[in-house]
């Protein structure tokens, strides 16, 4: 239930304050629907990023306990997140019936923004998982990260309503061209920018890249030290 509610209460918030008080611009198609699939692609990030971040930590008896690869943890928390992302699709799918609105061929585009969004997520997470063993205080630190991204990154509003003078420094974000890619695939939206596509792709993959190198180099002290 809290799949469902939770997205469509945060993008409810996000239609009034951005949409009706700030009249930002949603491409055409109602400010709900257009946020709602922002937050859609979010809480993938999200969600993906605190689970794995927190995986190791979060069963410590396990991990000091009993031999196993460790990397498993990191990736059952992703599989729980992908669940909770079919569940809200279907009800994007819903949405865009009731408005009317058709993405067209961009639909077929969709798996790979959401490997963009699992790339991103999976490679903080992995680095955040690994150090959080040692250091605590990345448990605290990573919330605020998060939320910081949620305002820094296009889930409430496009990047059609910042000024041109911005735009080019905004899409050094990577979640930028995901997120923008996400919407567009969904509602058919502005298609991102070459730019966004290209950057969002590389820094997901060294990102992930690092992430796994972190975690490898780091595996062998955490029954240890956990």
């Amino acid at each position: 239930m809290w799949v469902v509610l939770q997205p469509l209460m945060t993008a409810g918030v996000f239609s009034f304050v951005f949409g009706r008080v700030a009249k930002f611009p949603s491409d055409g198609v109602p400010y709900f629907a257009f946020s709602f699939a922002g937050m859609l692609a979010w809480n993938v990030f999200s969600g993906a990023l605190t689970k794995v971040g927190g995986s190791l930590v979060a069963n410590g008896q396990l991990v000091s306990k009993i031999f196993f690869p460790r990397f498993v943890l990191p990736l059952s928390m992703l599989s729980s997140t992908l669940v909770d992302f079919a569940v809200a699709l279907g009800l994007m799918a819903i949405i865009c019936v009731i408005i009317g609105v058709w993405a067209g061929w961009a639909l077929l585009t969709l798996p790979l923004w959401l490997l963009l969004v699992v790339l991103l997520s999976l490679g903080l997470g992995l680095m955040a998982a690994a150090l959080m063993v040692s250091y605590r205080d990345v448990g605290y630190i990573l919330p605020v990260v998060t939320q910081v991204l949620l305002y820094g990154s296009p889930v409430a509003y496009g990047v059609s309503a910042l000024p041109p003078s911005v735009r080019g420094w905004y899409q050094l974000n990577p979640l930028t061209g995901a997120l923008e890619g996400f919407r567009w695939s969904v509602l058919g939206t502005a298609r991102p920018g070459l730019f966004a596509v290209v950057w969002s792709a590389a820094i997901a993959v060294i990102l992930f890249g690092a992430g796994v190198s972190v975690f490898a180099t780091m595996e062998r002290k955490f029954a240890d030290v956990i």
